[in-house]
């Protein structure tokens, strides 16, 4: 990818352009400042989990930082790539709301199986309020990542009744829910203070 290069080449600039929502400036900013965080041009679980520690310092950001790693990555080689990190955090960021979700959708479903159970999203949930929990007074009857889950899975039970009814959140109907209750699409902007 030419990592220790300063700048995309007029390739890679094209090629992101089309595939992400960053124009040629942002990306080549995005760029610097991965490769000054990893002048290698990629980088490992272990240093993106340090470099993610910056955005969240109050709390502890390790679970957290490795399920966006895991989500970011999308190859076999245990590194995570620039255009792999820009892609998901143009999504994550700026995509569509139906992109977002199916971005979001993806990072629950950890094991790729195409539904989330509550045992994924309680994973989650939890290295989120580890990652915040001092930082952030949670709703009443949402203080722990189980009862945030039971009240996640109660707004989406209608669609869930309606399908299937086995304990598992489809990929359908976790964007049908998540459309239905506001707070999980406020939940979404979290990158958005990051671009």
């Amino acid at each position: 990818m030419g990592a220790k290069h300063a700048k995309l080449s007029p390739e890679q600039v094209e090629e992101l352009t089309q595939n992400t929502h960053f124009s040629q400036k942002e990306l080549n900013k995005w760029y610097r400042g991965f490769l000054h965080d990893s002048p290698s041009g990629t980088i490992s679980k272990e240093e993106f989990c340090k470099i993610y520690k910056r955005f969240f310092p109050f709390g502890d950001s390790t679970a957290f930082a490795s399920l966006l790693y895991e989500r970011f990555s999308l190859n076999d080689n245990g590194l995570l790539e620039f255009r792999e990190f820009v892609v998901g955090l143009s999504t994550a960021s700026r995509g569509s709301l139906e992109e977002k979700l199916q971005w979001t959708f993806q990072l629950y479903d950890h094991n790729h199986d195409g539904v989330i159970t509550r045992d994924e999203m309680e994973a989650v949930v939890e290295a989120i309020y580890k990652m915040v929990g001092s930082m952030v007074e949670f709703p009443e009857g949402a203080e722990t990542p189980q009862l945030r889950v039971n009240r996640i899975f109660e707004a989406m039970d209608t669609v869930h009744i309606i399908t299937n009814g086995d304990g598992k959140i489809t990929e359908e109907e976790f964007i049908q829910g998540a459309k239905n209750d506001p707070s999980i699409i406020k939940a979404l902007s979290l990158y958005d203070g990051l671009i």
